[in-house]
C-alpha cells in the first residue's frame, strides 16, 4: 500500500540541519505516525512521501517555505520588562504564551536589557532548511475516527 491522502504512515527518521547537526531523530524509539492529508507534518515532507510504501528508505531536502516558513522580523519584538508581572527572573531561552489579536502563540526570550525584554514568535526552525532520513515502517488505512479528528489515534491519545 503506497502513502496516500487519508492513510496511516509509520516512518523512522532522522532531522538534520544545514550543519548536519541532527536536530530530531526517532532511532531507538517507536516510530512516527500520522495522517497523510492532514498537515500532522510539514509540507514538503509530506509532499515526499506521497506515494512512498513500506521499506522505501529515502532521503529529502525541504526549505523553509516548505516546512516552518521563513524568519517573519515583525514576530520579534521588544516588550517592556514589566509585561512580564509575577515572573521574577526574565532570562534568555525562556518561553511564554503571548496574545495577539489572532490569537496565542508560543514566544522565545532571545535578550534581556534592563526595562526591555525581545521576544521571537518565530518556530525555532523557522528559516532552516531541513534535512531528512526517512524509513518507512508501514502504511494503512486510517479508522472513521481517524479521518473525523484528523490524526492519528494510539497510546496517549485522550479521544
Amino acid at each position: 500500500m503506497q502513502i496516500s491522502d487519508k492513510k496511516v504512515a509509520s516512518i523512522h527518521y532522522t532531522l538534520k540541519n544545514d550543519k548536519n547537526e541532527t536536530l530530531d531523530s526517532s532511532a531507538g524509539s517507536e516510530p512516527l505516525v500520522y495522517l497523510q492529508g492532514f498537515g500532522n507534518v510539514v509540507p514538503g515532507l509530506e509532499n515526499a512521501l506521497a506515494g512512498k510504501k513500506a521499506g522505501d528508505t529515502f532521503d529529502v531536502t525541504v526549505a523553509p517555505e516548505e516546512a516552518y516558513g521563513p524568519i517573519q522580523s515583525e514576530l520579534v519584538q521588544e516588550v517592556p520588562r514589566d509585561a512580564f508581572d509575577g515572573v521574577e527572573e526574565v532570562s534568555v531561552g525562556m518561553r511564554f504564551e503571548a496574545q495577539t489579536a489572532s490569537g496565542p502563540i508560543s514566544v522565545e526570550v532571545v535578550a534581556v536589557e534592563e526595562d526591555q525584554v525581545t521576544v521571537d514568535g518565530n518556530h525555532p526552525l523557522a528559516g532552516e532548511t531541513l534535512h531528512f532520513n526517512i524509513d518507512v515502517v508501514e502504511v494503512r488505512e486510517a479508522t472513521e475516527e481517524e479521518l473525523e479528528h484528523g490524526h492519528v489515534h494510539g497510546p496517549g491519545c485522550n479521544h
